[in-house]
């Protein structure tokens, strides 16, 4: 009995601190793209369509593209979409999402990032920053989800508003009058909304 109790002892103490180390990891890892996003940003030698490349070059690793398509339209959706037609949303998607990405990163100035404190809740990393600038404050949560070989962010929240609820709300907007090729239609061709 004693040492089942010494086992299960020891399984608890490595789980946490696997745990422990998951959450430094990915809190590294999540710094490390942002500082050098940012980097980029600050350099006065390249326009803004080299500084754009190199910035999705950089953080587009940390997405897991396919999840978030997939979570953007939601149960009530996904399972009704052919392949074919998931795979052409998930590009269009991904390209909204890049692009999206893009414009708000082009509105940094001086701003300074804080990374809080990441909580681990299973298969789930959660990790809470600041852009702090000289009169503002904005809370962002970077949400990562454990994949086959890493962990990649499925959703962020700025100030309390996730992208992909925002998205699935637009998106059952256009679905529950029309199809999903309409939708798709209004994703090739954003300015014809």
């Amino acid at each position: 009995m004693k040492s089942f109790l010494y086992s299960v002892f020891i399984l608890l103490v490595m789980t946490q601190t696997v745990g422990a180390d998951d959450k430094d990891v990915t809190k590294k890892l999540l710094e490390s793209k942002i500082e050098a996003a940012i980097a980029v940003l600050q350099k006065n030698d390249l326009d803004q369509e080299g500084k754009n490349k190199q910035i999705i070059e950089i953080v587009t690793p940390l997405f897991d593209f396919p999840l978030m398509a997939k979570l953007s339209l939601g149960r009530k959706y996904w399972p009704g979409v052919v392949n074919e037609k998931r795979q052409r949303f998930t590009e269009l998607f991904t390209k909204r999402l890049k692009e999206s990405y893009l414009d708000d990163l082009t509105l940094y100035t001086d701003e300074k990032v804080v990374f809080k404190t990441p909580v681990q809740v299973k298969r789930k990393i959660k990790i809470p920053t600041e852009l702090v600038s000289k009169d503002n404050k904005i809370s962002m949560l970077y949400k990562f989800h454990k994949s086959k070989h890493s962990w990649l962010i499925y959703d962020i929240e700025v100030q309390g508003v996730s992208i992909i609820s925002t998205y699935r709300s637009q998106f059952d907007q256009v679905l529950s009058k029309g199809t999903i090729d309409e939708l798709l239609l209004k994703l090739e061709n954003p300015e014809n909304k």
